[in-house]
């Protein structure tokens, strides 16, 4: 997948590590990470558009096809939405990283690190 602009903000060292052990394969392994990263696309783009005013999602979403990488998306986000986007996009990752470890692992309620409370 193309570099992001919020792809700095993403740290799922505890998901690489249990597809890791749950994956037979490379082709399998692949195949996780493309379902993640979908996933997390699809999670973190929602967010941003359910903060952002509905008169800008036209022009953000212009502005992200033609340059998903240019971390200047924040400064826009910032000033259409008057907060900051990118503690937003950090909670709405960490929310997905525990569910996403919790699909994995295959047992609901097993302790994670860093779980919330």
């Amino acid at each position: 997948m193309s570099k992001l602009f919020y792809d700095h903000l993403i740290v799922f060292e505890e998901i690489e590590s249990e597809i890791d052990k749950s994956a037979k394969s490379p082709e399998e392994r692949e195949e996780l990470w493309g379902i993640v990263d979908e996933i997390v696309n699809h999670r973190v783009m929602a967010a941003i558009l359910d903060k952002l005013p509905k008169k800008h999602h036209e022009e953000f979403l212009d502005m992200f096809h033609k340059a998903p990488h240019d971390e200047a998306l924040f400064d826009y986000l910032k000033e259409k939405v008057g907060e900051n986007v990118e503690e937003l996009i950090k909670g709405e990752i960490g929310d997905l990283a525990y569910e996403l470890l919790e699909e994995i692992r295959g047992k609901e309620g097993q302790k994670v690190s860093g779980e919330k409370k």
